[in-house]
């Protein structure tokens, strides 16, 4: 479930669009002026704002500028003009997406499902993950054990990520191949075994006794606890 901001002035468009958010299964705040949107912008950090060009108090393009000042949150301009000008002004101030009005409720649902994804994307590319002294940066694909930087090749930190992010979960061969080589027919499963075994030699004290890239045997293999 979202948080969804909707900075409108037409109460009936704003409200229609509420119900429909909420029917999505999302939470929907609406609000009808921009002075006012941006300070709820600010006090509840929304996960997408779906904003109106031509508002009383504070226009959007202001609003938009003033919420990029601190935040990222993914942001849907609305407005009633369709000139090329508005859209690339909207997109250039930091704006995700641009629907002109009048749209259906079904394109709209769809943009708003379309930026969501997006967004938590970008967010799990650019989080650090963190297993006791080990520590991973995905956005800067950085690993380090207690500070000191282990290099590691793309499949390798690929594997690890996938490890991390399913810690004490087992996996076995076929999801591992799945998760970090794709659909890739010419790969086998004792690529996992060498790519594990050349892991374990970077991020391991003792590789012949791992403690951190554990085997599961006749399952698969895990990151410790």
């Amino acid at each position: 479930m979202a948080k969804i901001l909707i900075i409108e002035d037409e109460a009936k468009l704003a409200d229609t669009l509420a119900y429909n958010i909420r029917e999505e299964g999302h939470e929907a705040l609406v609000v009808l002026d921009g002075l006012a949107g941006l300070e709820k912008a600010r006090s509840e950090s929304p996960n997408l704002i779906i904003l109106d060009l031509m508002l009383p108090k504070m226009d959007g393009l202001e609003v938009c500028r003033l919420v990029r000042r601190d935040s990222d949150v993914p942001i849907i301009m609305l407005t009633a003009k369709s000139r090329e000008l508005d859209k690339v002004v909207g997109l250039e101030i930091g704006a995700d997406d641009y629907v002109t009005k009048p749209f259906s409720m079904v394109e709209m649902l769809a943009r708003i499902k379309a930026t969501l994804r997006r967004s938590r994307t970008q967010v799990r590319q650019t989080e650090v993950i963190r297993a006791g002294d080990l520590e991973m940066d995905v956005a800067r694909h950085l690993v380090s054990i207690n500070g000191s930087i282990v290099d590691l090749r793309p499949k390798e930190f690929e594997l690890l990520r996938v490890l991390l992010v399913n810690k004490a979960r087992v996996l076995n061969r076929t999801t591992l191949l799945q998760l970090v080589w794709g659909e890739d027919e010419y790969i086998d499963a004792g690529t996992v075994d060498v790519h594990i075994r050349r892991l374990r030699e970077k991020i391991e004290a003792d590789p012949g006794n791992p403690s951190r890239v554990l085997t599961v045997r006749g399952l698969g293999y895990k990151y410790a606890e």
